[in-house]
């Protein structure tokens, strides 16, 4: 059997983990919805750039979600 006491820190426990919870969601959906604005609406995309040619092939930059960091491959048709 509870004691009042018992009751009173489960009341207490449930009402500190539903702050806890309650802020979490509120704090993923602010996060969605900045990274949603400043995308301007629209989903991130991935950039494939042409930049140079070597011989037959295309030199391609690579920046994976407008990252600052770039990757380049040779794109050639056979």
């Amino acid at each position: 059997m509870m004691t009042p006491e018992d009751k009173y820190a489960l009341k207490e426990f449930l009402r500190g983990a539903s702050v806890f919870v309650g802020a979490s969601v509120v704090f993923i959906v602010i996060l969605i919805a900045l990274t949603y604005f400043a995308s301007g609406g629209k989903p991130l995309e991935s950039s494939f750039e042409v930049v140079d040619k070597y011989k037959e092939c295309d030199v391609v930059r690579y920046a994976p979600h407008q990252a600052a960091e770039y990757k380049y491959f040779l794109h050639c048709p056979k």
